[in-house]
């Protein structure tokens, strides 16, 4: 997709990887239409990269259904759909059901009420564009929560099956899966910032692969040969990550100590 003259539609776009995207798809010459679930940040931060703002509530169905109808009433269409917004929650099985839901209805959910309402419009016109931001924890794993990995799984899975059942329609789709990216949820992960990128490294790989019309979007250079490694040898793998997380737990007891001392 060549982004001059598109209409761009990019949720959490009030900070982070959703900012990046917007303020660099309004400089590659698209008109874009930010929308986040903070009103007031969002208004400002749209402002200032020249875009409209729309707030919503990814988690409710009502609120993405808006956001579409409001771009196809004032822009008249849809080029491309940025499913960015996404949460992150600690634990495991022993995680809250309240968590699990609202990490289920962001990270998820969001996603199937975006092409719920936007592929009629694409398919009507023949064409249209779908980006998801997943995570190389879809693809991988992420060792400090579960229920961040199991709806990141959930995301690539159904970005794969849009690409499969829509590509013949004229539909693109492509998955962002970025491992450490110095945006607020980085922030509070420390096992991911000595290789965590700026945002707008992560916006400069998203154009190319959006030019390219490619699926998969990795912003590491590690990211396919663990991925390769774990489809070769999943024992191995597994085995692997085991001891990773034993580190990288006592990593975060260790600093959560120094902290708790200072």
């Amino acid at each position: 997709m060549k982004l001059p003259g598109k209409v761009v539609v990019v949720t959490g776009a009030a900070s982070g990887i959703g900012l990046a995207l917007a303020g660099r798809f309004v400089a590659e010459g698209a008109t874009v239409i930010a929308s986040d679930l903070n009103a007031e940040k969002g208004t400002g931060k749209a402002q200032e990269i020249g875009a409209r703002f729309v707030a919503a509530n990814v988690a409710r169905e009502e609120d993405v259904a808006n956001l579409v109808q409001d771009v196809l009433n004032t822009e008249g269409r849809i080029d491309l759909f940025v499913s960015n917004a996404g949460i992150a929650v600690d634990g495991g099985a022993d995680a809250t059901n309240k968590h699990w839901q609202l990490i289920y209805d962001v990270n998820v959910m969001s996603h199937v009420y975006a092409a719920r309402h936007v592929l009629p419009h694409m398919r009507s016109r023949g064409e249209g564009y779908l980006l998801s931001t997943a995570s190389a924890a879809g693809l991988l794993t992420e060792v400090h929560s579960a229920p961040y990995a199991v709806t990141k799984h959930a995301a690539l899975a159904f970005a794969e099956w849009l690409s499969i059942a829509h590509h013949d329609e004229g539909i693109r789709v492509s998955c962002l899966c970025p491992e450490g990216v110095w945006t607020p949820m980085v922030e509070n992960a420390r096992s991911l910032q000595k290789t965590a990128i700026q945002p707008s490294e992560v916006a400069e790989a998203v154009v190319r692969a959006l030019d390219e019309e490619r699926f998969l979007i990795l912003t590491h250079p590690t990211t396919l040969p663990a991925f390769q490694a774990k489809a070769q040898d999943y024992e191995n793998w597994l085995g692997w990550m085991r001891r990773h997380r034993k580190k990288a737990m006592a990593l975060q007891e260790s600093l959560e100590g120094q902290e708790a001392r200072a």
